[in-house]
């Protein structure tokens, strides 16, 4: 859908300048002379953005806003000014208009403004979309059946008021970026943005151009300016997943971020703005890692304003019956099959598994489940072999497998099974090489 702009300016010559240069770059936009074409034009059309001279013939800027406001609050609005009127651009954005920018204006700071806004409104729709579809106060309380899981959902609805910074704890693949996304969307900044980055995944380069962003030639190929997530997210939340793996020095600069609410993109020197919250995870021992040196004490302790600890899957079995229906519903539809549950053997065989993949693990096993069944029913023909071999041992307690055993074993057997290819398990795994070596590396 094109993000559609009305331009409201007097002077002629401004006009032609703002529409050619906002349809150059793709936008959708009409211009007015007037303030009263422009809040005809906001009433008989949508438009995604309003930028309004503060000072023009008819309705001005200010009484464009009183009018809007109620009425159209899809549409935002950037305020022009010049730069003796500062004030009135002030009293413009406590009457709702998103950003001002001064006369004479720097065409590509407009450009830059514009897309931040247009990129907020695409994150807000996404967000919508994801809690349509998860339907988070209805599934959560469906899939969390154990005590463990249900003391985290009460924890989080006892801070959804706050705005403090959370750490969450556990295993790979126990459902950190889902408890995230809950965090979230149960806040006061749920109609904001929502955005997250694995900082396992990049270079140490790559990661802070991600972050942070960074000015036109602050390296080899950064050919224009670009947003980071941390601007991107701005009045949001980010989630930084994987945390640990974060090299010294970012962590230095994202703590700048916490505690000063401000950054630099690469290559800069004006300080941003921003009004972020953070929530982080890691896999890792957070004690180990400080002790180690490889993650700062202080920014720890600034991201643990309150930390939560996801159980891992073998810890709440209760939930694994309710989990692995609501993953068969969410995947059937890809594969337009017939299958309403599970014979009781094979729940069994489930409720009886350990699960060092977590629920990452489950839902992998319930989608190969579907696509090879031909029954109405998941029986155990359809479930892995390694399932039945990796159950916990009951019987004679010395022969139970530590859990990381239990993990080095597994991760051994996918490697094996994908011919050797470390770098393909990892990423069937769910993990980062770092964490795949560091689990083979385990005696």
């Amino acid at each position: 859908m094109a993000f559609k702009i009305l331009i409201a300016e007097d002077e002629e010559i401004t006009l032609k300048q703002l529409l050619s240069t906002l349809q150059k770059e793709g936008w959708e936009a009409a211009g007015v002379k007037d303030g009263n074409q422009a809040f005809q034009g906001i009433s008989n059309g949508h438009f995604d953005l309003l930028i309004a001279d503060i000072k023009m013939p008819g309705l001005s800027g200010i009484e464009i806003l009183d009018r809007m406001k109620g009425k159209y609050p899809a549409t935002e609005v950037i305020i022009i000014t010049g730069f003796g009127s500062i004030g009135s651009a002030v009293e413009a954005m406590r009457k709702g208009a998103c950003d001002y920018i001064t006369k004479p204006f720097d065409l590509d700071e407009l450009i830059l403004k514009i897309k931040k806004i247009q990129e907020q409104k695409n994150l807000k729709r996404e967000n919508l979309a994801l809690k349509t579809f998860i339907g988070m106060d209805k599934k959560v309380s469906i899939i969390a059946k154990s005590k463990g899981m249900k003391k985290i959902l009460h924890l989080i609805e006892g801070i959804k008021d706050s705005d403090c910074n959370v750490l969450l704890t556990g295993e790979t693949g126990v459902g950190k970026n889902l408890l995230a996304r809950i965090i979230h969307s149960t806040s006061k900044r749920r109609d904001m943005p929502f955005l997250s980055i694995n900082c396992a995944t990049l270079t140490e380069e790559l990661l802070a151009s991600e972050l942070f962003g960074h000015e036109r030639g602050a390296f080899t190929g950064a050919i224009k300016t670009k947003q980071g997530l941390v601007e991107i997210a701005d009045t949001g939340t980010l989630f930084l997943d994987e945390i640990a793996e974060m090299s010294p020095n970012l962590q230095a600069k994202l703590l700048k971020v916490i505690e000063d609410g401000e950054f630099f993109r690469v290559g800069g020197t004006r300080p941003i703005k921003v009004d972020v919250r953070f929530i982080a995870a890691t896999n890792q021992n957070v004690s180990n890692i400080i002790s180690e040196g490889r993650f700062r004490r202080d920014l720890y302790y600034r991201l643990n304003i309150m930390e939560i600890f996801i159980p891992p899957l073998r810890e709440r079995r209760d939930d694994i019956e309710p989990l692995s229906m609501y993953l068969l519903q969410k995947h059937l539809p890809r594969y337009n099959k017939k299958i309403t549950g599970f014979t009781k053997e094979a729940m069994d065989i489930l409720i009886g598994y350990s699960f060092p993949g977590n629920v990452r693990e489950l839902e992998n096993i319930i989608e190969r489940a579907i696509i090879l069944e031909k029954n109405s029913l998941i029986t155990p023909a359809t479930l892995p072999q390694t399932i039945k071999i990796f159950q916990i041992e009951t019987i004679e307690p010395e022969r139970i497998k530590t859990i990381e055993d239990l993990n080095k074993e597994y991760a051994e057997r996918v490697i094996e099974m994908l011919g050797g290819n470390k770098s393909k398990a990892a990423e069937v795994l769910g993990i980062s090489r770092t964490s795949l070596w560091r689990i083979l590396k385990e005696e």
